[in-house]
């Protein structure tokens, strides 16, 4: 499974993170959330990173050409779309993006099968929350194509290898505090994802 380290807000958790093989990293582009960082700070960590590593911008209630002007201004390679958007939405980015389906039921995760996205568990708050969906969902589905977020952990993720999931997003199960990642949590999830 490929790995996303989400969250990232310092040089120091980006470049741990890659070389303990993390696939991508994430950057939080939404001012409500506590591992929010600006455009300027994004920039100027991955300014210092090393090539063939996705880097992933997430966004919330953003329009498209704000979304696009910061992914070409930080460098970022992938827009993450974490809130409800309609199909035309991604045409006018004019960019590589991912869809996040946020699921509340089991039919959910089955929408835009066809497509490379990202499921989390439904809530309130947009992202980091913890919540973890009912992985019996994902039984006798083709995971080929998903990227599961939501209530990961060291712990748990190694039970995920007989779904085929495409890959995997952490953030708030291998943090010290918010925004912080503690590296022997980060080390483990990405050695039991990729064992």
């Amino acid at each position: 499974m490929r790995v996303k380290i989400c969250g990232i807000t310092n040089i120091e958790d980006a470049l741990f993170a890659i070389n303990a093989g993390a696939d991508a990293l994430g950057f939080v582009f939404y001012p409500d959330s506590p591992r929010y960082i600006t455009v300027e700070n994004a920039k100027t960590i991955i300014d210092q990173l090393p090539p063939f590593v996705e880097k992933v911008a997430l966004f919330v209630n953003e329009a498209p050409d704000v979304i696009r002007s910061v992914c070409l201004r930080t460098g970022c390679t992938l827009a993450q779309i974490h809130f409800d958007v309609q199909d035309d939405f991604f045409t006018h980015i004019h960019f590589p993006a991912l869809r996040v389906i946020r699921a509340q039921k089991k039919e959910d995760i089955l929408t835009y099968a066809n497509e490379y996205r990202l499921i989390d568990a439904y809530c309130e708050a947009y992202g980091g929350s913890g919540k973890r969906l009912n992985i019996e969902w994902f039984e006798g589905i083709d995971c080929s194509k998903i990227i599961l977020a939501g209530g990961l952990d060291p712990e748990n993720v190694a039970s995920l290898k007989p779904y085929g999931f495409y890959g995997v997003d952490v953030s708030s199960s291998v943090e010290a505090t918010y925004g912080k990642k503690d590296h022997t949590l980060v080390e483990t999830f990405i050695h039991k994802a990729k064992a």
